[in-house]
């Protein structure tokens, strides 16, 4: 599956912003899908991720403040991000598992090319 993050851009801290995951094929409905980040010089990590049949998981580090959902006539995930603070500045993937989900990025075997998000402080 192709997937095509939009999205991002620039906010201040406390401000909110709505990252989509458009995928293309007509199984999407059986993938599970990930939404992962990576800061400058950081290892790339798990932010968010949503079963096939709705199930939620989070960071911790997200918990609270950022929300995913899916749409699956729409073949789009969302992550809904409020209270944005300075460091979770990133560039933002998201990724598909088919048939599964999870928090490691070796679960994952499609790929986007990510969506960048600035938050100013």
């Amino acid at each position: 599956v192709q997937l095509v993050e939009s999205g991002g851009g620039l906010v201040q801290a406390g401000g909110s912003l709505r990252l989509s995951c458009a995928a293309s094929g007509r199984t999407f409905s059986r993938y599970g899908i990930g939404w992962f980040r990576q800061a400058p010089g950081k290892e790339r990590e798990f932010v968010a991720a949503i079963s096939r049949s709705g199930g939620t998981t989070y960071a911790d580090s997200v918990k609270g403040r950022f929300t995913i959902s899916r749409d699956n006539a729409k073949n789009t995930v969302y992550l809904q991000m409020i209270s944005l603070k300075p460091e979770d500045t990133a560039i933002y993937y998201c990724a598909a598992a088919y048939g599964g989900w999870g928090i490691r990025i070796y679960e994952y075997s499609d790929w986007g090319q990510g969506t960048l998000v600035t938050v100013s402080s």
